[in-house]
């Protein structure tokens, strides 16, 4: 049976959106002329299902430049199949530009997009986003409000090139910049990276938080098969988006919704397709909220079992070679994902009435260099790992894949840096303790202290260190890193240091002890001496007197129950609104 074959199609009369339109009374006639006033006939309405467009396009935001054009396309499918498209500019989230971090703002454009669909005539959504946070919190909100959705991915940009090389976003911008720093390119090498490593439109096109998360969206079931591997200026892309307009419409009459699709099983896809991929390490918080949002437990720990017996078989920067482009043409996503076989859940549910089996199971792999068998997996053990002890009671994130498996096994010395703003003005300083050996230590950089946990977490290395060839070491933060960085650096610890956790606690010269084998992170203290700091502690300044961030601080979670508000992800079911 597909994923809409039990279900009672909806008629005209079972619409939300005839409660505006439909009705004899002084309030529908309001609606009717308005939308009269906006220069639609009667016929573009009467008897369709209206379809909300949440476009989150903006001139700040590169990743989504093309969504004007999309947006047209996604129309013309909602027409084609009788549906009425309504387009509700949202937030955003331009990665590159919005500080601290877009984290920050993660959480406001889901309760944007839950009311936008709860406020207004809406029947069923098109959610189209992909720069990093945009794709987790359009599918928070519509999670929550539980209409017919489908989602758009923003697609990858092209490959980058330098001298004939491949550049990757991101990786290469943190490859090339510790050489600049260490001398061994010039001035006129780094200006011509720069014009070369993004030549379109799209979101960063190694395997970094958008690659991943779009990914995510579609083992969820939330996108048409293949839809996320697409590059942004393929024309398959647009073809996609217009299929997609198309698709919502039968969505609405099939009644196909979030909580018919979201399962414990397809929350387990998407974690062993993250472990596959060597995906993003910020996928393990939005995972967690998204899994919040719809009602399924899914906890720290399942990342570690599912890893255990999952091999990494995309060969993807930063953990491999290639580029998403590269991705695409060795068969995208479905290729992939076969390739997995019996690691999945087949019978999950999609947005195309289809299981998720039936969606893959004709799928090819085209270039085993890029997504290799799984007998010749690059790694037999998933791409990330979640580590705990008495540093991380409550749990921290690696991406070992992407580290130096010298570092893997490492006790060491801290250098302790209290913030970004300590850490940014004595990292290159000549008279930094600090050897290839040592731990670097960023304190107040999660949920509350960064604020919005910001992407600190590949902290550089001293550039005295670079000097002598050291290109990697162990560093611990409760920040995030972006999902294109590499490096051995354990991420989202928690509890944070703001708020008391055991990171707030460390000092210069204390031993760390890193274990990625063992799961194991431990600050090399006794408990007596854990104590006596923890009574030493005290609590900082809040951040914010008033506005977003003050109400972000009252109401965040930890990086292991998902960074949500806990006033969005708990309590019952807001009700629908009265018309009056």
């Amino acid at each position: 049976m597909n994923a809409a074959g039990s279900r009672r199609r909806k008629t005209y009369d079972d619409l939300r959106s005839k409660r505006w339109y439909g009705v004899a009374d002084l309030r529908a006639f309001g609606h009717r002329s308005r939308t009269l006033q906006m220069g639609y006939t009667r016929e573009d309405w009467a008897g369709k299902p209206v379809i909300a467009i949440i476009n989150t396009w903006s001139d700040i935001n590169p990743c989504h430049s093309h969504f004007k054009i999309r947006v047209e396309e996604v129309k013309r499918g909602i027409w084609q199949a009788g549906g009425y498209p309504l387009e509700m500019p949202a937030i955003a989230l331009a990665e590159p530009f919005q500080k601290p971090t877009t984290m920050l703002y993660r959480n406001l454009l889901a309760i944007e997009t839950e009311e936008l669909l709860r406020s207004y005539p809406a029947d069923g959504a098109v959610l189209m986003g992909g720069c990093d946070k945009t794709a987790p919190a359009l599918l928070m909100g519509a999670i929550t409000m539980n209409l017919p959705t489908i989602f758009v991915p923003a697609g990858p940009m092209l490959r980058g090139n330098w001298h004939g090389n491949f550049l990757g976003s991101g990786t290469d911008s943190w490859k090339y910049w510790a050489e600049l720093r260490a001398g061994n390119i010039t001035e006129k090498d780094w200006e011509e990276v720069e014009e070369g490593i993004a030549r379109s439109y799209g979101t960063c096109m190694t395997m970094g938080t958008a690659a991943t998360m779009m990914s995510m969206a579609e083992v969820l079931g939330f996108t048409l098969p293949g839809a996320s591997s697409i590059p942004a200026p393929d024309s398959n892309h647009s073809r996609m988006a217009s299929l997609s307009g198309r698709r919502i419409v039968d969505m609405v009459w099939e009644d196909l919704k979030p909580s018919d699709i979201l399962t414990d099983k397809s929350f387990d896809n998407a974690v062993t397709t993250l472990m596959a991929m060597g995906g993003s390490t910020n996928a393990v918080v939005h995972l967690l909220a998204l899994a919040g949002r719809a009602g399924v437990k899914l906890t720290l720990d399942r990342f570690n079992e599912i890893s255990k017996h999952v091999p990494m078989i995309a060969n993807v920067r930063p953990s491999g070679k290639y580029l998403m482009e590269d991705f695409y043409y060795a068969g995208g996503l479905p290729a992939f994902l076969n390739e997995l076989g019996d690691l999945l859940d087949r019978k999950a549910a999609t947005v195309n009435g289809q299981t998720l089996g039936d969606n893959i199971k004709d799928a090819k792999v085209y270039n085993k260099d890029v997504i290799v068998g799984r007998d010749k997996a690059l790694y037999q053990s998933g791409g990330l790992a979640v580590v705990r002890g008495n540093l991380a009671p409550d749990g921290a994130v690696i991406k070992p894949t992407a580290a130096d498996p010298k570092l893997w096994k490492h006790t060491g010395p801290a250098v302790v840096f209290e913030d970004y703003n300590d850490m940014a003005a004595r990292i290159d300083r000549d008279d930094l303790n600090v050897t290839k050996d040592s731990v670097l230590i960023l304190k107040n950089a999660g949920p509350q202290g960064g604020p919005g946990m910001p992407e600190w977490g590949m902290l550089p290395v001293p550039k005295k260190l670079l000097k002598e060839g050291v290109r990697d070491m162990v560093r611990i933060s409760d920040a995030r890193m972006s999902g294109t960085s590499y490096g051995t650096c354990v991420l989202h610890v928690a509890p944070e240091a703001y708020i008391g956790g055991p990171l707030a606690l460390v000092k210069d010269g204390d031993l760390i002890e890193l274990d990625i084998e063992a799961r194991t992170l431990n600050l090399k203290i006794s408990d007596a001496e854990m104590v006596k700091r923890r009574a030493a502690w005290k609590k900082p300044a809040p951040k914010f007197g008033r506005g977003w961030g003050a109400l972000h601080a009252m109401h965040i979670t930890q990086a292991d129950q998902g960074c949500d508000l806990d006033v969005l992800r708990d309590g019952p079911r807001v009700p629908e609104p009265e018309i009056h």
